[in-house]
């Protein structure tokens, strides 16, 4: 099951792991655990995260297939 769609939001808009975890203040270690889905960031890490990729916080949370059903 995948819980956040990090890695695609990532994909799409061509932006590193390791950009996203300086941004965050976060070792790469912990964002690619995100990206990942071993671990979930909290709420609000992921309205940080939302700011940052300038995305929508539910296109982090939710694939837009889900979203429609």
């Amino acid at each position: 099951m995948k819980l956040n769609c990090i890695k695609d939001v990532l994909d799409s808009k061509g932006i590193s792991q390791t950009w996203l975890a300086k941004q965050l203040n976060k070792s790469y270690n912990t964002v690619n655990s995100y990206v990942c889905n071993r671990a979930q960031p909290n709420l609000e890490t992921l309205l940080l995260i939302s700011k940052i990729l300038n995305v929508d916080l539910k296109d982090l949370i939710a694939d837009a297939d889900e979203r429609n059903n």
